[in-house]
C-alpha cells in the first residue's frame, strides 16, 4: 500500500492571502489617488472672496442696467487666431475694450483680452486659444462703466451679445 503525504506549502505560494490582502490595498491606493487629485486641482468652483463678491454685485448690475440704458448691443466674431467686435447703440465709441472668456466650471481657463479700436464701434484683437466647448462672454469699456454679456461656443465663428442676456 502507498501512502499519499500531502506536501505543506508555504503561505505566500498560495493565492488566498494574496487575494485578501490585494482588496484593502486597492483602497489605500484609491485613497491615495483621490488626494493627488484633490491636491493638484483646485476646485474652482468656490471663490475666496464669495462675500466681497455678493456685496458687489448691485455694482455689476449698475453697469448693465447703464448698457441697457444706452441701448448697448455688440458682436463677437472669431476667425483663427483673431477676434473683431462691433458695438452698436451708442456715439460714444471707447477707445478700448475688454473681452473676457470665461468657462463656465474653470476658473483658472479664463481669459481676458484688450481690443483696440480699428475704427469708431469696431474693435480687433488677438484671440488666445481656448478649451473647446462652451464659454460666457463679457464685454465692457476699459472704465467699467456698462457691461454686455452672452454665451459662445468654440463651434461658431459669431455670437450677439447684450446687457439682458443670461448665461
Amino acid at each position: 500500500m502507498r501512502v499519499i503525504t500531502k506536501q505543506t506549502v508555504p503561505w505566500y505560494r498560495e493565492p488566498w492571502p494574496w487575494i485578501v490582502f490585494a482588496i484593502p490595498g486597492v483602497a489605500v491606493l484609491a485613497g491615495i489617488v483621490t488626494l493627488i487629485i484633490a491636491i493638484v486641482h483646485r476646485d474652482g468652483l468656490v471663490a475666496e472672496d464669495y462675500y466681497k463678491q455678493g456685496l458687489a454685485i448691485n455694482r455689476v448690475l449698475e453697469r448693465e442696467a447703464r448698457a441697457a440704458q444706452m441701448g448697448l448691443e455688440g458682436q463677437v466674431m472669431v476667425a483663427d487666431s483673431n477676434i473683431r467686435v462691433t458695438i452698436a447703440g451708442t456715439d460714444a465709441f471707447p477707445d478700448a475694450l475688454v473681452v473676457r472668456f470665461i468657462h463656465p466650471t474653470r476658473a483658472g481657463e479664463d481669459q481676458e483680452i484688450v481690443l483696440a479700436a480699428m475704427s469708431p464701434g469696431l474693435y480687433e484683437g488677438s484671440m488666445p486659444g481656448l478649451a473647446r466647448g462652451r464659454w460666457y462672454v463679457q464685454l465692457e469699456d476699459a472704465q467699467a462703466t456698462w457691461r454686455l454679456r452672452g454665451n459662445w461656443t468654440t463651434d461658431q465663428q459669431s455670437s450677439s451679445i447684450g446687457a439682458a442676456a443670461q448665461y
